[in-house]
């Protein structure tokens, strides 16, 4: 096996990792020890795994990519794989997870507020250790997205499968794509939040060539005043299905919302916690907890 003996699990508001650190590039995963070890039954059970390492060690990286890291003074790079064994260009929760699990490691410092920056597949993002920030819970890290890029308000239509009705989507480019419905309102006829099936895929036309995630999110507050929403968000991911949270989903969410109602400022509640998502016209930033659940031996 291509993995290390002794790996972490973590999570981020719900969205659950397989962590581990390969300082010299030895250990780089198959697709089908991914898929193995993600396996809720067979496995540990994970919706996607986290390799630490160098940015010179990720094989899929171009010369200009690693040298990307150098030049934003990322030493260390998150290699995130789905839990179907395909690579994914991004996972907000996982840098948060990834984050917490280095300052273990002792290669991110623990001092709030201090740096630390991380390679991605998508640039380098910037992550600040905030400490215990209510109500996002504790060991709260602030992620700097980077840019964004929305497409055509509702261009989309999203059906489920064996769920009655419809909504509009719009494109949202996190450095993966999104298709984000806002439902519960005139131009949706999907049931509530609450009760959708999300087990099964949902469908877009037009048809993305990427395949997409798909979020359905409800507007429950808004504070015109204060510039700052609530709102409740479920999410299907490519290559996991549905899982409790989705970072790169949760900014794409907080990008449409304002958008459609000019507020910059969010709190999102997902399964697995509330998080906050600060939008202007040219980044994103994500704020939520991360925590490591236990080390685990494979035999």
């Amino acid at each position: 096996m291509s993995i290390p003996k002794s790996v972490t699990k973590a999570h981020a508001t719900g969205n659950d990792f397989i962590a581990y650190l390969d300082s010299d590039g030895r250990f780089e995963p198959t697709a089908d020890e991914v898929r193995q070890l993600c396996d809720r039954h067979f496995g540990i059970g994970a919706d996607g795994l986290l390799r630490l390492t160098k940015p010179q060690y990720v094989a899929d990286l171009s010369e200009a990519q690693v040298a990307a890291c150098d030049d934003g003074d990322a030493e260390w790079f998150m290699d995130y794989r789905n839990a179907d064994g395909s690579l994914a260009e991004m996972c907000g929760n996982g840098t948060r997870a990834i984050a917490l699990f280095a300052q273990r490691c002792g290669v991110a410092s623990t001092q709030v507020g201090e740096p630390f920056r991380l390679g991605t597949r998508t640039g380098v993002k910037t992550l600040r250790p905030l400490g215990d920030v209510a109500p996002y819970g504790r060991d709260v890290f602030r992620v700097d997205m980077g840019s964004w890029r929305r497409g055509d308000l509702d261009a989309f239509t999203v059906t489920i499968p064996g769920t009655p009705g419809a909504a509009r989507g719009t494109f949202v480019d996190m450095g993966n794509p999104h298709v984000v419905c806002v439902i519960e309102d005139a131009m949706s006829t999907l049931p509530r939040v609450e009760d959708l099936d999300l087990v099964t895929k949902p469908e877009v036309s037009p048809v993305l060539e990427s395949d997409q995630n798909a979020e359905f999110v409800r507007v429950d507050e808004i504070d015109a005043a204060a510039g700052a929403g609530e709102a409740t968000m479920r999410v299907n991911e490519r290559g996991c299905g549905e899982t409790l949270s989705c970072g790169t989903g949760l900014c794409a969410t907080a990008i449409t919302l304002r958008a459609k109602t000019g507020v910059d400022h969010w709190d999102i509640t997902v399964r697995g916690g509330t998080v906050r998502v600060d939008v202007t016209d040219e980044t994103v930033a994500l704020t939520g907890s991360a925590t490591l659940v236990a080390d685990v031996t494979l035999i």
